[in-house]
């Protein structure tokens, strides 16, 4: 262990940083940049260290996986759980997951901050995930054999995604039915269904939003369309359980919501701040949104407008609070890093890095029910009856 963190530390100066396109990516802007101070004795010690590995150690290792490791600790060694490095292959994965459309297993996943194992939160209708019988709740411990049981989620989706009609086996714990047990699901092409709507009692609007990918603005304006035209006098939007996603297109969504001014600012280390700004075209109804302890990052960008203007009210529990903002550089051989340049602020400039944001009205669910959200019977969502009463009240009823 000792003579890996050595590495580990000894790799920190070594990685020469060829850094690619800066364009507008939302929350993860891909940056153009390059890095060639590397002092040439950190690259001596890099060869005398690999030269003890190799002529001494009994153990068999891969050079090009041995490399990686290194750069994957290097990045893991500034102790942000939210800067990853990525391979050529997990890079092309993790992009096609903020387009909203990949071909893999077809499943909303998460890190559990109890046990750190990556989670299935939600099935997709439909998907392989689903017709192999996997519920919300499920732990991933290994993948074709390899334990990710203390991977980062972006490896674990990586390694879970493929060709369609290629074939995964996942080993999965269930803690519900006591039991760890294999399944292999076929890979499809899944377009994420970002987001889900119907119109319930009193011509209330529901909106439910999984995350904040490319797909989902029009996927929602779709849906806020639709609800319109059956005559919608209030709206109810669901965030419970979503991690968050582009930054440019929760901006987009919220500025359906709020009046014109600040949907939220961000400030990078040298205390330079960025401001997005609402065009002042918000719909004029009672509004509810619902929030939980997994509603993240751009999740809360929409929840801290919406709050600190006043034009609805949050139910629900406190969310997670990541107020933070990834930019992707990628590197010349086609890998990347993401690194987190900045923190975020809701218009009142409140930033909830680490402390969330506590909603309008608190309601309390039990955890096994939060998990299936999708699924709840109208007596089971009790954070909904109450964001129902909520509207209902404004409109007078």
């Amino acid at each position: 262990m000792d003579n890996r963190k050595a590495f580990f530390t000894g790799a920190a100066c070594m990685l020469l940083l060829t850094l690619a396109i800066y364009s507008g990516y939302g929350v993860f802007r891909i940056v153009w940049s390059r890095y060639t101070s590397a002092p040439m004795d950190v690259n001596a010690k890099l060869s005398e260290i690999y030269s003890v590995l190799d002529r001494h150690s009994i153990n068999d290792f891969n050079k090009d996986e041995l490399r990686e490791d290194m750069y994957r600790g290097l990045v893991a060694g500034i102790g942000d759980p939210y800067s990853a490095y990525f391979d050529k292959t997990s890079l092309e994965s993790f992009m096609q997951q903020t387009e909203g459309s990949y071909a893999g297993i077809g499943a909303v996943v998460s890190v559990d901050p109890d046990d750190g194992k990556v989670t299935i939160v939600l099935p997709y209708e439909g998907s392989p995930s689903a017709e192999a019988g996997l519920i919300p709740g499920d732990k991933i411990l290994k993948v074709d054999g390899i334990d990710v049981s203390a991977s980062s989620l972006s490896d674990v989706t990586s390694l879970t995604k493929g060709a369609p009609g290629s074939k995964v086996t996942l080993t999965i714990s269930r803690a519900s039915a006591g039991r760890t047990f294999d399944v292999t699901l076929t890979r499809a092409k899944i377009d994420i269904p970002t987001v889900s709507y119907k119109m319930l009692d009193n011509r209330i609007g529901y909106i439910r939003l999984t995350a904040f990918d490319r797909v989902t603005t029009a996927q929602y304006q779709n849906a806020l369309s639709d609800l319109k035209k059956q005559n919608m006098k209030g709206l109810v939007i669901d965030l419970r359980n979503n991690p968050g996603g582009l930054l440019d297109v929760v901006c987009q969504i919220t500025d359906t919501l709020v009046p014109k001014g600040v949907i939220t600012y961000t400030e990078d280390k040298s205390g330079n701040k960025d401001y997005k700004y609402s065009s002042g075209n918000a719909i004029d109804m009672p509004l509810a949104v619902l929030v939980n302890g997994n509603s993240a990052s751009a999740s809360e960008v929409l929840s801290g407008a919406v709050k600190d203007y006043g034009v609805g009210a949050l139910v629900g529990t406190k969310t997670f609070g990541k107020g933070i903002v990834q930019n992707l550089y990628t590197l010349s051989d086609g890998s990347a890093v993401k690194v987190t340049i900045a923190k975020y602020y809701t218009p009142n400039g409140v930033c909830i890095q680490g402390e969330g944001i506590i909603p309008d009205y608190v309601v309390d669910m039990d955890a096994d029910l939060s998990l299936r959200i999708p699924s709840l019977t109208p007596e089971e969502d009790v954070q909904l009856q109450k964001a129902v009463e909520v509207v209902n009240g404004k409109l007078g009823r």
